[in-house]
């Protein structure tokens, strides 16, 4: 089982998942986060920090994001990993309010 991030972090990008990441399992790219599941140990500490809800454990994922899977695969192998905290994508906030947080 690994986590996975899903939609909700799209236009977002909020990092306070990576500062209780205990290993570096976070990547990043212009719009979001992914988790390199070869690296993330399964702690799940990163679930409850993200305001956003948008990371899961595999085994809890909502129904229709099962495609969320490969994309964390497929995507954090090439972008570099995120290790400190960020500052969130301009327009976060209202990303955020609009999706109900």
């Amino acid at each position: 089982m690994t986590t996975i991030v899903t939609e909700n972090c799209k236009s977002c990008r909020f990092t306070d998942c990576v500062t209780v990441c205990p290993v570096e399992c976070f990547h990043y790219d212009d719009d979001m986060l992914y988790i390199d599941p070869d690296v993330c140990i399964d702690c799940s500490a990163c679930i409850p920090e993200c305001p956003v809800e948008a990371i899961y454990e595999v085994d809890d994922l909502p129904e229709g994001m099962e495609e969320w899977i490969a994309i964390n695969a497929e995507r954090a192998r090439d972008l570099p990993v995120c290790e400190d905290k960020m500052e969130p994508l301009p327009g976060a906030d209202d990303r955020k309010t609009e999706l109900g947080f």
